[in-house]
């Protein structure tokens, strides 16, 4: 936090997630209770106990051992069996219910054997969100933006639910080794949200490229829950402020956050095309707060003026004064050090009252567009001259 007397704060936060979080699964051998439906383990777990029921009641026709027992038990089941000729009764009822059994395991077994190689072969595939699943993020689109955003809110153990409509988008791979539960499917259809938890998911981030689609899907998310928080990845900066107001009208008690990716990446942009003059760029709700080192000289909204009358509200501020070496640039006025400044570095606590001189080279807080109005008439003056 840096504050300073008459002046704005500003606060920086780190904002962690507590929450509950998915297991970090990782590829390889599933477990032994996952290769079988529990259908089938229910079917399995019948059959074994029909043929202990056999062999405890072979066991007290014959009077045979019970290991003896089990074993003409298993014969009968798998038909290898000798029929019972000249036995008795019971043994021979034991020895048709015996292969009843055995004809029933067939098929079982057949299911099982099928069902443990789809398992196995699904192993790697994409996952599907687990029932029960509920205070997690639904993300969707998995491109580029989408890609570094899942793999960050995992970075963070922050449970995520993707939905992409692409089976070869950029972002399945990713999905895959992560272990990310994802649904297939275009997000504007029915059902595709339903199946990714959205009743009960904690927020929801639409980052696909089409704003439409981002639009339509937090319509929809919001009017099965109106509380759910929504950011919206929009390309146009004045459509994206037309939605955050209009989502923020409709539903007051909800946080809604609607950014333009264009809007955002715009200082950066502006920074590499200006070289060292951008020194950074603070995102504050709709707009871009930009920090620039400008000589005061050729500017005559700066120079030979008070930093207190240089000051525009809505446009730039003066926040330091650069005092570093190559030194003597001062062409009049008064020194730094006669202010009681160092002899290098950055003066912050600059009174109202300094008057900047043509040597002057300054930290200003400026908007794109007062940091394009402040630098575009210097130009404008440097082609009429």
């Amino acid at each position: 936090m840096a504050s300073a007397t008459g002046r704005g704060t500003v606060v920086l936060e780190q904002v962690s997630y507590s929450g509950p979080s998915l297991p970090t699964g990782r590829g390889g051998v599933p477990p032994f209770a996952s290769l079988f439906s529990r259908r089938l383990r229910w079917s399995l777990a019948g059959l074994v106990g029909c043929v202990l029921a056999l062999a405890v009641a072979l066991m007290f026709v014959t009077g045979e051992h019970p290991l003896y027992a089990t074993y003409v038990t298993l014969l009968d089941l798998f038909g290898i069996n000798d029929p019972a000729y000249h036995k008795s009764t019971g043994r021979q009822v034991l020895q048709l219910l015996s292969g009843l059994v055995g004809l029933l395991l067939l098929p079982v077994l057949l299911a099982a054997v099928l069902e443990a190689l789809g398992t196995f072969r699904s192993a790697s595939a994409l996952r599907k969100p687990p029932r029960g699943l509920g205070g997690h993020v639904v993300l969707l689109g998995l491109g580029k933006i989408g890609t570094r955003v899942l793999t960050r809110l995992r970075e963070l153990h922050i449970p995520v639910v993707c939905v992409e409509s692409d089976p070869e988008a950029r972002g399945m791979a990713t999905a895959r080794r992560l272990r990310v539960p994802v649904v297939l499917g275009d997000v504007t259809q029915e059902g595709v949200l339903e199946a990714a938890k959205i009743h009960r998911a904690h927020a929801l981030l639409a980052l696909t490229s089409a704003d439409t689609t981002n639009l339509e899907a937090a319509l929809y998310a919001r009017s099965v829950r109106p509380d759910l928080r929504v950011v919206l990845r929009l390309y146009d900066d004045d459509f994206a402020t037309a939605v955050y107001r209009t989502l923020r009208a409709a539903h007051p008690f909800a946080l809604t956050r609607s950014r333009s990716v264009s809007h955002l990446a715009a200082p950066a942009f502006a920074g590499a095309m200006m070289g060292r003059q951008i020194l950074g760029a603070i995102p504050v709700e709709r707009r871009v707060l930009l920090f620039a080192e400008v000589d005061v000289a050729g500017h005559p909204q700066l120079e030979g003026r008070t930093v207190g009358q240089a000051f525009r509200a809505g446009a730039w501020r003066v926040l330091a004064l650069n005092t570093a070496p190559p030194g003597g640039r001062r062409g009049e006025g008064e020194s730094p050090e006669e202010e009681g400044a160092p002899a290098s570095g950055l003066v912050w606590d600059l009174p109202p009252t300094y008057v900047l001189g043509a040597g002057d080279r300054v930290v200003l807080a400026a908007t794109r567009r007062g940091l394009a109005e402040l630098l575009g008439r210097r130009r404008r003056e440097r082609a009429g001259a």
